[in-house]
């Protein structure tokens, strides 16, 4: 009789090898080079399920060792000693098991870690790329892309290698659990250095994230200030017309903002950060000048009331100062040389013309006003007073030159010895702290007391031209006030003004 052995279980159901660390949930953002699927590194085995009857059969093998001779049940425990049969507790093979799966629970650390790093670098990624459009963040989105297929290339060796070997075979060789223990330390040791580069390419980008984050910070508060300003600037603009002012250049103004507040509803999504952000920035500065000028709008009003009375009054009293110009220009042709009044001679005429334009622009801004064209009103009435600056110049200088000829005709004295102080002034401040002056300050210096000279030799004669006399010594004291001037800065000194 031979001994006969009990079967070996036989597998007829599927068993799922629990790896020792959870797969990460799904990236919110896909990568744009899809990776191998991960998930593939848990191999499926299927369980030992005794097979049906198998404890008849292990009655029918006690029965038969019991009626086996007594020299072979002695050699029975030596046959199952003998090659071929597996040693169940330590040995070689054993050994190498455990420490390949120990080599296999690192690389599933690591491809852990790494998937992990990717996908909140991902989200870092997504948020520079959709606020930043420089050739930066561009260049930071590219490397990215390619980080990501290192990691693909990285987690598909590590895969491999997971799926090449079974370590829960009962029949698994020491060198086959060697050769698994180092493809999967390779496969670790790759995935961990692809974990530091990916680690070195986030802490460079923090420049970027922080810009890109402070802008999406900026987002929602912008557009809700330009959605408040435009709110305001309606209500201002309604309060307005509830006083009986119609603003309607503020009311276009306001009505062409409505397809901004239009994209701005639309929202960043479709229009992007960037965009966003200055259309929301525009329409809040718009909006608060249209509410600004509403709210100040009735003051505007009753300034361009006051402005139209002040500007009458004034052209009627030009029309009378320019009444007595003649006497004036008669009394200088009757005093003095002609070149003392001849530049003179048309100011009454000058004058008459400027007040008629005056009164023409004060009716059109009067009727401008009537219209409430603000605009239009405010225009008209700076020309209506510049019209008015120049005729009261002109005839200003009639009775000025008068006043100046008198003076001088009485006193020519006084004006020399002012224009002689100041060059003497000029003269010692150019000597102080030296023994002789800088030539280009002596120069001109020099040149004034001679031009003074000859102006003060002008007044020999019957009729001297005191005007002309006048004329040079004025022109003589700014051309010694421009070398003081000169001086003193190149001294560190105040200057004379």
């Amino acid at each position: 009789m031979t001994a006969t052995t009990s079967e070996p279980y036989t597998p007829i159901a599927p068993r799922a090898h629990q790896s020792p660390h959870p797969s990460p949930p799904p990236s919110p953002h896909p990568s744009p080079h899809p990776s191998p699927d991960r998930s593939q590194h848990r191999r499926h085995r299927p369980p030992r399920v005794p097979r049906t009857g198998g404890a008849l059969v292990a009655a029918r093998d006690a029965l038969t060792l019991v009626l086996l001779p007594l020299p072979l049940l002695l050699a029975l425990p030596a046959a199952f000693a003998s090659g071929g049969t597996r040693r169940w507790f330590g040995g070689r093979a054993e050994s190498q098991r455990a420490e390949a799966q120990a080599a296999k629970d690192a690389a599933a650390a690591a491809f852990y870690e790494l998937d992990t790093a990717q996908r909140d670098l991902r989200i870092s990624i997504e948020t520079i790329k959709a606020v930043d459009d420089t050739p930066a963040a561009r260049r930071a989105v590219a490397d990215f892309e390619g980080l990501g297929r290192r990691i693909d290339e990285a987690s598909g060796q590590y895969i491999n290698a997971v799926d090449a070997h079974d370590l829960d075979r009962d029949d698994l060789e020491a060198s086959a659990a060697g050769h698994a223990r180092s493809e999967l330390t390779r496969a670790k040791e790759e995935l961990g250095r692809v974990k530091q580069d990916l680690d070195r390419f986030a802490d460079g980008l923090g420049p970027l994230l922080g810009k890109a984050e402070t802008q999406l910070a900026r987002l929602a508060p912008s557009v809700e200030r330009a959605r408040q300003s435009l709110l305001a600037a309606s209500n201002a603009l309604d309060g307005v017309r509830g006083s009986g002012l119609r603003a309607d250049d503020l009311a276009a103004r306001l009505a062409a903002l409505g397809p901004e507040l239009t994209r701005l509803n639309q929202g960043a999504g479709q229009h992007g950060v960037p965009e966003t952000l200055e259309r929301a920035d525009r329409v809040a500065r718009e909006a608060e000048g249209v509410r600004a000028e509403a709210e100040r709008l009735p003051e505007r009003a009753a300034e361009i009331d006051h402005r139209l009375v002040s500007l009458r009054t004034r052209a009627e009293a030009l029309t009378t100062r320019s009444g007595q110009v003649e006497p004036v220009l008669s009394e200088l042709r009757r005093r003095f040389s002609a070149d003392c009044w001849q530049d003179l001679q048309h100011v009454p005429e000058q004058a008459a013309d400027h007040v008629r334009q005056a009164e023409a622009r004060l009716r059109e801004a009067q009727a401008a006003r009537d219209a409430q064209r603000w605009p239009d009103a405010t225009a008209l009435l700076s020309t209506v007073r510049a019209l008015l600056n120049t005729t009261d110049e002109a005839v200003s200088a009639a009775g000025d030159r008068l006043r100046r000829l008198n003076a001088v005709q009485k006193d020519p004295q006084s004006e020399i010895d002012r224009t002689r102080f100041a060059i003497r002034d000029a003269q010692r401040l150019a000597m102080s702290g030296r023994n002789t002056p800088e030539p280009r300050h002596a120069r001109p210096l020099d040149e004034s007391v001679a031009r003074l000279e000859r102006a003060i030799a002008g007044l020999e004669g019957r009729h001297p031209d005191y005007w002309h006399f006048l004329t040079e010594t004025e022109a003589v004291r700014q051309a010694v006030a421009g070398v003081v001037t000169r001086i003193r800065e190149e001294r560190g000194g105040p200057t004379v003004h």
